[in-house]
Protein backbone atom coordinates (compact mmCIF):
# COMPACT_ATOMS: atom_id res chain seq x y z
CA UNK A 1 0.00 0.00 0.00
CA UNK A 2 2.84 2.34 0.85
CA UNK A 3 4.37 1.66 -2.58
CA UNK A 4 1.08 2.34 -4.33
CA UNK A 5 0.58 5.62 -2.46
CA UNK A 6 4.12 6.68 -3.29
CA UNK A 7 3.64 5.92 -6.97
CA UNK A 8 0.29 7.74 -7.13
CA UNK A 9 1.74 10.74 -5.34
CA UNK A 10 4.72 10.88 -7.67
CA UNK A 11 2.47 10.71 -10.73
CA UNK A 12 0.23 13.48 -9.41
CA UNK A 13 3.22 15.71 -8.62
CA UNK A 14 4.69 15.13 -12.11
CA UNK A 15 1.34 15.87 -13.75
CA UNK A 16 1.00 19.01 -11.66
CA UNK A 17 4.52 20.11 -12.66
CA UNK A 18 3.82 19.48 -16.35
CA UNK A 19 0.48 21.29 -16.13
CA UNK A 20 2.10 24.31 -14.48
CA UNK A 21 4.93 24.31 -17.01
CA UNK A 22 2.48 24.17 -19.94
CA UNK A 23 0.33 26.85 -18.36
CA UNK A 24 3.38 29.02 -17.89
CA UNK A 25 4.39 28.52 -21.52
CA UNK A 26 0.90 29.45 -22.72
CA UNK A 27 0.90 32.59 -20.61
CA UNK A 28 4.29 33.62 -21.93
CA UNK A 29 3.22 32.94 -25.52
CA UNK A 30 0.03 34.90 -25.05
CA UNK A 31 1.95 37.82 -23.59
CA UNK A 32 4.41 37.72 -26.45
CA UNK A 33 1.58 37.55 -28.99
CA UNK A 34 -0.17 40.46 -27.31
CA UNK A 35 2.99 42.56 -27.42
CA UNK A 36 3.57 41.54 -31.03
CA UNK A 37 0.01 42.42 -32.03
CA UNK A 38 0.25 45.78 -30.35
CA UNK A 39 3.33 46.60 -32.43
CA UNK A 40 2.36 44.96 -35.69
CA UNK A 41 0.35 47.75 -37.41
CA UNK A 42 2.54 50.64 -38.49
CA UNK A 43 -0.12 52.58 -40.40
CA UNK A 44 -3.52 52.03 -42.01
CA UNK A 45 -3.94 53.28 -45.57
CA UNK A 46 -7.44 54.21 -46.71
CA UNK A 47 -7.64 53.52 -50.44
CA UNK A 48 -10.35 54.19 -53.02
CA UNK A 49 -10.71 53.28 -56.69
CA UNK A 50 -13.36 55.14 -58.67
CA UNK A 51 -14.29 55.21 -62.34
CA UNK A 52 -15.80 58.71 -62.41
CA UNK A 53 -17.30 58.63 -65.94
CA UNK A 54 -15.72 62.07 -66.65
CA UNK A 55 -17.85 63.45 -63.78
CA UNK A 56 -21.03 62.91 -65.80
CA UNK A 57 -23.94 61.56 -63.74
CA UNK A 58 -25.72 58.91 -65.86
CA UNK A 59 -29.10 60.42 -65.06
CA UNK A 60 -27.95 63.85 -66.34
CA UNK A 61 -26.84 63.30 -69.94
CA UNK A 62 -25.04 66.59 -70.56
CA UNK A 63 -24.13 67.56 -67.00
CA UNK A 64 -20.61 67.63 -65.56
CA UNK A 65 -20.76 67.49 -61.78
CA UNK A 66 -17.31 67.65 -60.21
CA UNK A 67 -18.85 68.55 -56.86
CA UNK A 68 -20.74 65.25 -56.78
CA UNK A 69 -17.53 63.26 -57.30
CA UNK A 70 -15.77 65.31 -54.63
CA UNK A 71 -18.62 64.67 -52.19
CA UNK A 72 -18.43 60.89 -52.68
CA UNK A 73 -14.67 60.81 -52.13
CA UNK A 74 -14.70 63.24 -49.21
CA UNK A 75 -17.28 61.16 -47.34
CA UNK A 76 -14.82 58.23 -47.13
CA UNK A 77 -11.75 60.39 -46.36
CA UNK A 78 -9.24 58.24 -48.30
CA UNK A 79 -5.48 58.69 -48.23
CA UNK A 80 -5.08 57.46 -51.81
CA UNK A 81 -7.53 57.55 -54.72
CA UNK A 82 -7.25 55.87 -58.12
CA UNK A 83 -9.44 57.63 -60.70
CA UNK A 84 -10.40 56.34 -64.14
CA UNK A 85 -12.15 58.02 -67.10
CA UNK A 86 -10.75 61.46 -66.29
CA UNK A 87 -11.07 64.35 -68.80
CA UNK A 88 -8.59 67.15 -69.35
CA UNK A 89 -10.04 70.13 -71.25
CA UNK A 90 -12.32 68.15 -73.54
CA UNK A 91 -15.28 69.73 -75.30
CA UNK A 92 -17.72 67.45 -73.52
CA UNK A 93 -16.41 68.33 -70.05
CA UNK A 94 -15.13 71.89 -70.47
CA UNK A 95 -11.87 73.57 -69.59
CA UNK A 96 -9.61 72.26 -66.87
CA UNK A 97 -7.97 69.08 -65.64
CA UNK A 98 -10.64 67.15 -63.74
CA UNK A 99 -7.98 65.44 -61.63
CA UNK A 100 -6.62 68.82 -60.58
CA UNK A 101 -10.08 70.21 -59.83
CA UNK A 102 -10.98 67.21 -57.66
CA UNK A 103 -7.60 67.20 -55.91
CA UNK A 104 -7.79 70.90 -55.03
CA UNK A 105 -11.27 70.48 -53.59
CA UNK A 106 -9.96 67.64 -51.39
CA UNK A 107 -6.61 69.27 -50.55
CA UNK A 108 -4.73 66.35 -52.10
CA UNK A 109 -1.85 66.02 -54.54
CA UNK A 110 -2.52 64.54 -57.98
CA UNK A 111 -0.91 63.03 -61.04
CA UNK A 112 -2.73 62.66 -64.37
CA UNK A 113 -1.76 60.20 -67.11
CA UNK A 114 -3.15 60.69 -70.60
CA UNK A 115 -4.28 57.51 -72.34
CA UNK A 116 -5.63 59.09 -75.53
CA UNK A 117 -6.34 62.41 -77.19
CA UNK A 118 -10.08 62.89 -77.06
CA UNK A 119 -12.60 65.54 -78.09
CA UNK A 120 -9.93 68.25 -78.52
CA UNK A 121 -8.50 67.42 -75.12
CA UNK A 122 -7.12 64.44 -73.21
CA UNK A 123 -8.61 61.41 -71.48
CA UNK A 124 -6.99 59.01 -69.02
CA UNK A 125 -6.39 58.02 -65.41
CA UNK A 126 -5.20 59.84 -62.31
CA UNK A 127 -4.05 59.29 -58.76
CA UNK A 128 -4.76 61.51 -55.75
CA UNK A 129 -2.74 61.41 -52.53
CA UNK A 130 -2.71 63.00 -49.09
CA UNK A 131 0.99 62.13 -49.02
CA UNK A 132 3.63 63.74 -51.25
CA UNK A 133 3.87 62.31 -54.75
CA UNK A 134 7.64 62.24 -55.21
CA UNK A 135 7.59 61.03 -58.81
CA UNK A 136 4.94 60.38 -61.43
CA UNK A 137 5.13 58.24 -64.53
CA UNK A 138 2.92 56.87 -67.28
CA UNK A 139 3.16 53.14 -67.86
CA UNK A 140 1.90 52.33 -71.37
CA UNK A 141 -0.04 49.08 -71.70
CA UNK A 142 0.01 47.00 -74.89
CA UNK A 143 -2.87 46.24 -77.24
CA UNK A 144 -3.39 43.23 -79.43
CA UNK A 145 -3.53 44.30 -83.09
CA UNK A 146 -6.71 42.30 -83.70
CA UNK A 147 -8.64 44.33 -81.12
CA UNK A 148 -8.30 47.71 -82.89
CA UNK A 149 -8.98 49.48 -79.60
CA UNK A 150 -7.98 52.48 -77.45
CA UNK A 151 -4.61 52.93 -75.81
CA UNK A 152 -4.52 52.14 -72.10
CA UNK A 153 -2.09 53.31 -69.41
CA UNK A 154 -1.32 53.26 -65.70
CA UNK A 155 -1.00 56.53 -63.81
CA UNK A 156 1.78 55.59 -61.42
CA UNK A 157 3.23 57.60 -58.55
CA UNK A 158 5.94 57.08 -55.96
CA UNK A 159 4.23 58.05 -52.72
CA UNK A 160 6.21 59.18 -49.68
CA UNK A 161 4.32 57.67 -46.74
CA UNK A 162 7.04 58.96 -44.39
CA UNK A 163 10.72 59.83 -44.65
CA UNK A 164 11.69 56.16 -44.42
CA UNK A 165 8.96 54.59 -46.51
CA UNK A 166 7.76 54.92 -50.11
CA UNK A 167 5.15 52.89 -51.97
CA UNK A 168 4.01 52.82 -55.59
CA UNK A 169 0.38 53.70 -56.17
CA UNK A 170 -1.32 53.33 -59.52
CA UNK A 171 -4.60 53.71 -61.37
CA UNK A 172 -5.49 51.82 -64.53
CA UNK A 173 -8.38 51.08 -66.87
CA UNK A 174 -8.05 47.94 -68.98
CA UNK A 175 -9.50 47.42 -72.46
CA UNK A 176 -13.27 47.46 -72.59
CA UNK A 177 -13.98 45.15 -75.54
CA UNK A 178 -15.71 41.80 -75.06
CA UNK A 179 -13.34 38.83 -75.23
CA UNK A 180 -10.44 41.27 -75.45
CA UNK A 181 -7.02 39.82 -76.22
CA UNK A 182 -5.57 43.16 -75.19
CA UNK A 183 -6.64 42.73 -71.56
CA UNK A 184 -4.47 39.63 -71.26
CA UNK A 185 -1.47 41.45 -72.70
CA UNK A 186 -2.14 44.40 -70.40
CA UNK A 187 -2.30 42.20 -67.30
CA UNK A 188 0.97 40.51 -68.28
CA UNK A 189 2.57 43.95 -68.56
CA UNK A 190 1.20 44.94 -65.14
CA UNK A 191 2.63 41.77 -63.59
CA UNK A 192 5.99 42.23 -65.31
CA UNK A 193 6.21 45.83 -64.11
CA UNK A 194 5.23 44.92 -60.54
CA UNK A 195 7.86 42.16 -60.41
CA UNK A 196 10.60 44.47 -61.67
CA UNK A 197 10.17 46.94 -58.82
CA UNK A 198 11.30 46.71 -55.23
CA UNK A 199 8.68 49.04 -53.78
CA UNK A 200 5.37 47.85 -52.42
CA UNK A 201 2.54 48.46 -54.89
CA UNK A 202 -1.14 49.33 -54.53
CA UNK A 203 -3.12 49.41 -57.79
CA UNK A 204 -6.74 50.47 -58.21
CA UNK A 205 -8.66 50.22 -61.41
CA UNK A 206 -11.51 49.35 -63.69
CA UNK A 207 -10.33 45.98 -65.00
CA UNK A 208 -13.37 45.40 -67.23
CA UNK A 209 -13.58 41.72 -66.34
CA UNK A 210 -15.14 39.48 -63.71
CA UNK A 211 -13.30 37.61 -60.93
CA UNK A 212 -13.70 34.25 -62.71
CA UNK A 213 -12.29 35.56 -66.01
CA UNK A 214 -8.89 34.66 -67.43
CA UNK A 215 -7.87 38.31 -66.99
CA UNK A 216 -8.51 38.46 -63.26
CA UNK A 217 -7.32 34.91 -62.57
CA UNK A 218 -4.00 35.77 -64.21
CA UNK A 219 -3.67 38.94 -62.15
CA UNK A 220 -4.64 37.03 -59.00
CA UNK A 221 -1.75 34.62 -59.61
CA UNK A 222 0.81 37.38 -58.95
CA UNK A 223 -0.95 40.17 -57.04
CA UNK A 224 -3.49 40.11 -54.22
CA UNK A 225 -6.98 41.58 -54.21
CA UNK A 226 -8.46 43.35 -51.20
CA UNK A 227 -11.59 41.18 -51.61
CA UNK A 228 -12.05 37.48 -52.20
CA UNK A 229 -15.79 37.52 -52.82
CA UNK A 230 -16.10 40.99 -54.28
CA UNK A 231 -19.37 42.95 -54.21
CA UNK A 232 -20.59 44.13 -57.65
CA UNK A 233 -19.76 47.63 -58.89
CA UNK A 234 -21.80 47.99 -62.11
CA UNK A 235 -24.36 49.01 -63.17
CA UNK A 236 -24.57 51.75 -60.59
CA UNK A 237 -28.21 50.89 -59.81
CA UNK A 238 -28.78 47.26 -58.84
CA UNK A 239 -25.18 46.29 -59.66
CA UNK A 240 -24.60 42.80 -61.02
CA UNK A 241 -20.89 42.61 -61.90
CA UNK A 242 -17.66 43.19 -60.01
CA UNK A 243 -15.06 44.71 -62.36
CA UNK A 244 -13.48 47.41 -60.16
CA UNK A 245 -10.78 46.21 -57.78
CA UNK A 246 -7.86 47.20 -55.59
CA UNK A 247 -4.74 45.06 -55.85
CA UNK A 248 -1.50 45.07 -53.87
CA UNK A 249 1.95 43.51 -53.84
CA UNK A 250 4.52 43.78 -51.04
CA UNK A 251 8.02 42.53 -51.79
CA UNK A 252 9.36 44.30 -48.67
CA UNK A 253 6.63 46.31 -46.97
CA UNK A 254 3.91 43.90 -45.81
CA UNK A 255 0.23 44.70 -46.29
CA UNK A 256 -2.76 43.24 -44.52
CA UNK A 257 -6.37 43.97 -45.56
CA UNK A 258 -8.42 45.39 -42.73
CA UNK A 259 -11.66 46.01 -44.65
CA UNK A 260 -13.15 46.16 -48.14
CA UNK A 261 -16.45 47.57 -49.36
CA UNK A 262 -18.29 48.94 -52.35
CA UNK A 263 -19.87 52.31 -51.64
CA UNK A 264 -23.62 52.36 -52.42
CA UNK A 265 -23.52 55.59 -54.47
CA UNK A 266 -25.97 55.81 -57.37
CA UNK A 267 -25.77 59.35 -58.78
CA UNK A 268 -22.29 60.68 -59.49
CA UNK A 269 -20.97 58.03 -61.92
CA UNK A 270 -21.93 54.86 -63.76
CA UNK A 271 -19.65 52.82 -61.44
CA UNK A 272 -19.78 52.41 -57.70
CA UNK A 273 -16.49 53.23 -55.97
CA UNK A 274 -14.43 50.59 -54.19
CA UNK A 275 -12.87 51.34 -50.80
CA UNK A 276 -10.38 49.36 -48.71
CA UNK A 277 -8.39 49.81 -45.53
CA UNK A 278 -4.92 48.31 -45.81
CA UNK A 279 -2.66 47.96 -42.79
CA UNK A 280 1.08 48.36 -43.24
CA UNK A 281 2.52 45.82 -40.82
CA UNK A 282 6.06 45.36 -39.53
Amino acid sequence: MIGVKYIIGAVLMAASFISCEESGNKTTTADENKAENEMIVDRTLRVMSYNIHHANPPAEEDKIDIAAIVKVIKAEDPDLVALQEVDFSTERSGEGNQAELIAKALDMEYYFAKAIDYDNGEYGNAILSKFPIKEGEILDLPNHPEDNTENRVVALGLIEINEDQNILFGSTHLDYKKDSKSRILQVKKLIESANERNEALILGGDFNDDPDSETIQLLDSELERTCKTCPPTIPVKNPQRAIDFIYYKHPQTKFQVKSHKVIPEEYASDHRPVFAEIDIVK
